[in-house]
């Protein structure tokens, strides 16, 4: 009698080619749809877990495509003040929908595809050769009108050059950001945001690194009722090298957000994602968290990210949550860490038992806690001011601080 049954066929990896049957389970860490069209993206709520630790209360006006106010203004020229040259920086205005605006991924939240439909302009700033003076960005708010903003930022094969972006004024500002980095180039991007009082930013970094090229990316967030900023990345070619830097220091009442995507999708890539922040102040809130994905693709990678909060008084709250997800064995190194604490009371009593008042051992402390982190960024133009505006927050926060106890008598 003839046996009906089938026997069961289940593939065994070839030792000698790890990468014949590639992960067969959808990414957890990079789950969302990529789109232009807005309906593609539900309402977020924070059982969701893209957005459950930020609150959408208060950026309900980001989610629906709106009117941009058309208030914000950008002003480019080199850190001296000077004219960019025109020969290796190139300025335009280009349709939101025409090259090269749209061509590294798509929208990837409901934020970002908002910012996308809502926009009618991209500025695009296009650099090519060895450019010796950082490009500095300047985008001024002008005001708590809702405004867009999309920026695409494109490197030629080859090239070496800083660019700074600061945010300043007040503002409320839907802001997409394209970086493209060609093959063989070095770019360094650092994006500051010192919004004033009340202003709100939700922002979309999405960052291609060219084969064989190296991109150092910087957010140093100083100031805002709200930020939110979102950074997915992967690779354009085999051998790029990423170098993921954040700093930020949270006040009172402000929500400091950041989230990183890295995608090792080619062969003998190199990350490395560090953050730091610093929290002063009651109902201070900052978030990180942190996605790194290998893919089958991706055999000799090396990968490690880290993020460090330090606490400094009651009140505050930092969410910290890393996420490593990998889908071959054939790497380098993966890993990751973080950690939220408080000032060291040993360190703080070491320096003043050698004589220095406290109000100076926790800018100390503090300074000390920033200080690798900003030699790496490696702009002398921000780092000197990013250490004079952690000094005057420690010292406003004293001054608050002495003020309540004041006022409790």
């Amino acid at each position: 009698m003839a046996s009906n049954t089938t026997e069961l066929n289940i593939p065994v990896a070839d030792p000698n080619d790890p990468y014949a049957i590639p992960a067969a389970m959808p990414s957890s860490a990079d789950k969302e749809p990529r789109s232009f069209d807005v309906a593609d993206f539900a309402m977020p709520t924070r059982k969701q877990e893209d957005w459950r630790y930020t609150p959408l209360e208060r950026i309900a006006e980001f989610l629906d495509v709106f009117k941009p106010s058309g208030e914000t203004t950008i002003e480019i020229s080199d850190t001296k003040g000077n004219a960019v040259d025109p020969a290796h920086v190139a300025i335009s205005q280009v349709p939101i929908n025409q090259a090269p605006s749209g061509t590294v991924s798509k929208p990837n939240d409901r934020a970002s595809v908002v910012e996308w439909n809502s926009g009618r302009t991209a500025t695009v700033i296009a650099l090519n050769g060895e450019i010796a003076e950082p490009v500095l960005i300047t985008v001024t708010g002008g005001g708590l009108d809702l405004d867009a903003l999309h920026l695409v930022i494109t490197a030629a094969a080859g090239t070496h050059a800083d660019v700074i972006v600061e945010h300043k004024g007040p503002a409320k500002l839907a802001e997409g950001v394209e970086i493209i980095t060609g093959r063989d180039s070095h770019v360094s991007t650092t994006f500051v945001q010192e919004w004033d009082k009340g202003s709100k930013h939700v922002g979309n970094h999405r960052i291609r690194v060219g084969q064989g090229a190296s991109l150092r990316h910087s957010v140093v967030t100083l100031g805002g009722d709200v930020v939110r900023i979102r950074m997915d990345q992967d690779f354009g070619g085999e051998q790029g090298d990423l170098n993921m830097l954040g700093i930020y220091f949270v006040d009172p009442g402000e929500h400091i957000e950041h989230r990183t995507m890295v995608v090792h999708n080619e062969p003998e890539c190199k990350s490395r994602v560090v953050y730091k922040g610093a929290l002063d102040g009651k109902d201070a809130h900052s978030t990180w968290v942190g996605n790194a994905l290998i893919q089958p693709t991706a055999p000799g990678t090396d990968s490690y990210e880290l993020n460090r909060n330090l606490v400094l008084t009651p009140g505050a709250i930092a969410d910290s949550e890393p996420n490593l997800e990998i889908e071959n064995g054939n790497i380098i190194g993966a890993g990751h860490a973080s950690s939220v604490g408080r000032f060291d009371d040993e360190e703080l009593f070491y320096l003043q038992s050698r004589g220095i008042p406290e109000a100076e051992a926790r800018k100390l402390v503090v300074r000390g806690f920033f200080g690798e982190l900003v030699e790496e960024i490696g702009v002398p133009f921000i780092s000197e001011h990013l250490m004079n505006v952690i000094d005057r927050r420690l010292a406003r926060g004293e001054s608050d601080a002495m003020k309540a106890v004041l006022e409790d008598k």
